[in-house]
């Protein structure tokens, strides 16, 4: 039931939003010089015209837990695995419509929603906390990245940049 309701949110939002794709607020503390951060709307545009899946995150300015989590995203495996992705950052409290469309478990911060292109909510790429399932490890990147990569898998995404073989360099 949740899942149709999701999609059909996204469908609204990518209709009603220009492809002019923009950085969210809060993106620079979250590593918006490496990471390539949308608010919701363009997000998802990008996301329905590429095929490419969404890591959403949602955050609150007040949240010290967020505040730490800002941390993993200037990991440089973080970064690079970024690239795989539409990265959309969600202020809670700025935008309680999204929030509100996305709470497959409840809308604390913060939350990491994996979505496919087409707006369903991924049950299969959470994290370990049971009561919190899109929670992840906010001190280090090890958790994030196992999810990042188990999403390539489930959502079928070759990853958009390759490392160089033994022996090959990056030219």
């Amino acid at each position: 039931m949740i899942r149709p309701l999701i999609a059909a949110a996204l469908m609204l939002l990518a209709v009603t939003v220009s492809a002019e794709a923009r950085a969210p607020d809060h993106a620079d503390e979250w590593n918006g010089a490496e990471i390539n951060w949308r608010d919701a709307r363009s997000g998802i545009y990008e996301s329905s015209k590429t095929g490419r899946p969404v890591i959403m995150v949602f955050h609150a300015t007040w949240c010290s837990v967020c505040k730490r989590f800002r941390q993993v995203f200037k990991d440089p495996a973080i970064v690079a695995a970024s690239r795989d992705f539409v990265m959309i950052l969600v202020d809670a409290d700025k935008e309680k419509e999204i929030n509100g469309a996305f709470q497959p478990d409840g809308s604390y911060v913060p939350r990491t929603l994996f979505i496919d292109s087409e707006g369903n909510v991924s049950d299969k790429i959470v994290g370990s906390d049971p009561k919190y399932p899109h929670s992840v490890d906010v001190e280090k990147p090890d958790e994030l990245l196992a999810l990042m990569k188990k999403a390539r898998q489930v959502f079928d995404v070759a990853p958009a940049t390759q490392p160089p073989t033994i022996g090959e360099s990056r030219t």
